[in-house]
């Protein structure tokens, strides 16, 4: 009987001329795609590939034979399903979607209403919390997709998607210490000024926290705060020194609500990232959802 699975996977490879790369195409772990190849070898007789210092490519006597005739197979398998897709893409569903407060308001918010243009029947429903506990509830199937603060911890039951949205991190503050708007400054002069930081337990905060300490300086904050909007209330209104991401405060900064504060050091960039479980089954209207962000990875 013919597995049009590992066909797929045939196919995935050819194209892709990477395990890793058709691993990450067909949301399945990369020994998965070599023993899918290897049980397909075995079936036919005939070796698939030859592994070269370019990648995967066909091989003359096997890879090459087949290959046409699978992909006009796999069109014609694509094209009914897409038929189908279309067909239940008015269908009643549900994406259930975990990220930040402000990852949904800066990052999410426009594709969102995008998706949901495309796909008014979905029910799309949006937790918010931290990144901790976003992806505690990815693990318990309490969401179906994550968007998350980087770096985090590896997973062996997780796949991660890194650089969707870059976030530079900078420090700013109110009028009321204007002195430090312009020249540059050493950070550890602005040890000198009420300092205003997020929550230990962020990843934002232990991203900092590790960077300041790689250059033996320690910064104490005078108010740790749970929420980027609260920390930008609180430097609008004058109590101090932040840190926070550029993306998140374009318009305060346009206004003169805030200043940036040149350093003699840059803060390293970070990102966000999605999270799905490993291997998972993805329902179509999920697939076209996270499709939008892997297209730009």
């Amino acid at each position: 009987m013919v597995n049009l699975e590992l066909y797929r996977v045939f196919y995935t490879v050819a194209k892709c001329g990477s395990l890793t790369r058709a691993a990450e195409e067909l949301y399945i772990s990369q020994p998965a795609v070599s023993r899918s190849i290897k049980q397909l070898e075995t079936q036919l007789g005939v070796t698939l590939f030859t592994r070269t210092h370019r990648g995967m490519q066909l091989s003359a006597q096997g890879g090459q034979l087949i290959f046409e005739a699978v992909e006009n197979a796999l069109n014609l398998l694509s094209l009914a399903e897409n038929r189908i897709a279309e067909q239940n893409a008015s269908a009643t569903g549900s994406i259930r979607i975990g990220a930040s407060d402000t990852i949904f308001e800066y990052f999410l918010a426009d594709k969102i209403v995008e998706f949901h243009e495309k796909f008014p029947a979905v029910k799309i429903d949006l937790q918010a919390d931290v990144t901790p506990e976003t992806i505690a509830k990815l693990k318990a199937d309490k969401i179906d997709v994550a968007f998350v603060n980087l770096p985090v911890s590896p997973d062996p039951d997780l796949q991660l998607y890194g650089n969707c949205m870059r976030l530079n991190d900078v420090f700013v503050t109110s009028a009321k210490f204007a002195e430090l708007t312009t020249g540059e400054h050493t950070l550890s002069k602005l040890k000198d000024y009420p300092i205003v930081l997020m929550d230990k337990n962020t990843v934002a905060r232990r991203s900092l926290d590790n960077f300041l300490n790689s250059l033996g300086v320690e910064i104490q904050p005078s108010v740790e705060v749970g929420s980027w909007d609260l920390m930008k209330r609180f430097l609008v209104s004058g109590m101090g020194v932040g840190v926070i991401p550029r993306e998140y405060i374009g318009a305060l900064l346009e206004e003169e609500s805030l200043f940036l504060i040149k350093t003699d050091t840059t803060l390293p960039a970070r990102s966000v990232g999605m999270v799905l479980p490993k291997n998972a089954t993805l329902s179509y209207a999920l697939h076209c959802f996270v499709e939008e962000f892997r297209k730009g990875i």
